[in-house]
């Protein structure tokens, strides 16, 4: 599926979690958001990836992944993925996609679940 950002591969899709390969322009990002249910964990493929993830204090911490790298995005968890250079990511999440609450984006897409 074509984003404004890059684009994603559903390519595992159950009741228990869904798997996704994200693909990410240089320079382009997804939007600031949380989710309310879904629990998500990811992993770089290739490239470089900008992480900016709200730590158990409420803090906002951005920190660089690198190919082979992996975090963890709990749930209500305000975050967003930016390529510092073209990326390719692994996400693995429980399966709530349309459970997305944005607070800000690039595209106009702020207060929707929008693809």
């Amino acid at each position: 599926m074509d984003k404004p950002w890059g684009g994603e591969l559903i390519w595992a899709w159950t009741d228990r979690y869904v798997g996704k390969i994200l693909t990410i322009k240089a320079g382009k990002r997804l939007s600031l958001q949380y989710h309310e249910t879904k629990d998500e964990w990811i992993h770089v493929i290739d490239g470089r990836l900008r992480l900016t993830l709200e730590n158990d204090a409420g803090e906002v911490e951005i920190r660089e992944l690198a190919p082979g790298e992996s975090a963890h995005v709990p749930t209500r968890r305000q975050h967003r993925y930016e390529a510092i250079e073209p990326c390719r990511l692994i996400e693995v999440s429980t399966p709530e996609l349309d459970d997305v609450v944005r607070l800000e984006d690039d595209y106009g897409r702020e207060g929707t679940s929008a693809p």
